[in-house]
């Protein structure tokens, strides 16, 4: 098959990841929840935590590429640049006195420079210490260290912001405006980099479409031809059917099937992947407290329009069964108390990356998943969560695989 994503489970041969940078610095008690994180992490610490893991995907026979790497390159093309500053920074948000000047400042500096203050962000100090007095209504009314051009701290989790889905790849509509701008870069990178610009499908309306938020996150593609998609905290019901649509009425889609689970509304189950993923062509790993979801399957029919039908929570398991394929699936779940697996979902444990089928990333903290899924025949691989770990995001959030193999028969 050409370049893509056609599995969850099959080989995993390019991955794009974010290593920690100054952006985790800017993360304060006061601006966390903002910036949506439960604590604040050491960066050294998670840099060396993130260096583990990308060297584990590395050792597994993953190309590993990096967002920020590939937000410089692009950068270099004028083009990107023009386009990628006008859409950052806009009068909307910036003001009117501000947005020429910090704009022109931006534009002269280099592409390794301007890629690393469009995640890490810009507060008054820095912005005045580059542009002197401005006259700026928006500037006037904040402290000194307080962001103008927000940090994307976010940008760790690669995983939300784009999802390739066969050889197409989805631009999310994210649903918090704190990780709005992501999309922009990703953007920029489709649009521009040649690794993508000349081959590329893209559908998501980016940011203007957020309100029919999708993300990545809760994306599981299951095989060429079926995507299985979770509707919780962060993907809408509105956003699972756009999708849905786009998929089934693209004449380049091989996708024939949209499966949507309905979630509890719970930031700790923000996505799909936080309470359930793949780990071979039949058996998941499933968080012991979700219980049972109701879900649609949309299907396009013989006219050429969609149907859509719903099931009931009961039938969960058969849903799964039929979206994969198989006549049954395995559910795995840690044999433990009901506060064990809430803690062990807190660390992600159900977070799992497979490199290829029935071998996973799982972080070092969550050894009772660890051993119960070696005791199931599942090679595990443990990358160090000390400090990652604080950030709620495991290793299938850290990665946005850009070309992994179908399941082999």
């Amino acid at each position: 098959m050409v370049r893509g994503v056609w599995s969850e489970v099959g080989k995993l041969k390019k991955v794009l990841v974010h290593r920690p940078g100054r952006e985790l610095d800017r993360l304060t008690p006061s601006n966390r929840e903002k910036l949506l994180f439960d604590d604040i992490l050491w960066l050294e610490k998670a840099q060396a935590d993130h260096d583990n893991f990308s060297a584990t995907l590395s050792s597994q026979g993953a190309e590993v590429v990096y967002l920020q790497d590939l937000l410089a390159e692009t950068l270099d093309l004028e083009p990107a640049r023009k386009w990628l500053l006008e859409q950052t920074i806009d009068e909307r948000y910036f003001g009117v006195a501000l947005s020429a000047p910090l704009k022109d400042y931006l534009a002269g500096l280099a592409s390794k420079q301007l890629a690393e203050i469009l995640i890490s962000g810009m507060t008054r100090a820095e912005i005045e210490a580059e542009l002197g007095a401005v006259a700026s209504a928006v500037l006037a009314r904040v402290g000194s260290e307080d962001l103008i051009l927000d940090s994307l701290p976010n940008h760790l989790f690669t995983r939300d912001t784009s999802a390739w889905i066969g050889g197409a790849v989805m631009l999310s509509a994210m649903n918090k405006t704190a990780r709005r701008r992501e999309t922009l870069n990703l953007q920029a990178i489709y649009n521009f980099h040649p690794d993508f610009s000349d081959n590329v499908t893209q559908f998501g309306a980016g940011i203007a479409d957020s309100p029919a938020a999708c993300e990545g996150g809760d994306v599981e593609v299951l095989s060429p031809a079926s995507v299985l998609v979770g509707m919780g905290e962060r993907t809408s019901p509105a956003g699972f059917e756009r999708l849905a649509a786009r998929l089934l009425l693209d004449s380049s889609s091989s996708i024939e099937m949209v499966t949507g689970l309905i979630m509890p509304m719970e930031r700790a189950q923000m996505h799909l992947d936080t309470v359930i993923t793949m780990i071979n062509r039949d058996t998941f790993y499933k968080y012991k407290n979700l219980g049972m979801l109701p879900s649609v399957i949309a299907r396009r029919d013989k006219g050429g329009n969609i149907s859509w039908r719903y099931y009931p929570a009961e039938q969960m398991h058969q849903v799964l069964a039929e979206a994969c394929g198989v006549s049954s699936i395995n559910i795995l779940q840690t044999p433990q108390s009901d506060s064990g697996a809430e803690r062990g979902q807190w660390n992600d444990a159900c977070n799992l990356l497979a490199l290829r089928e029935n071998v996973v990333t799982s972080y070092d903290r969550n050894w009772q998943t660890i051993e119960y899924l070696r005791s199931q025949g599942i090679e595990v691989l443990e990358v160090p969560s000390a400090e990652l770990g604080r950030g709620r995001g495991g290793p299938r959030c850290m990665t946005c695989p850009l070309e992994r193999a179908a399941i082999e028969n």
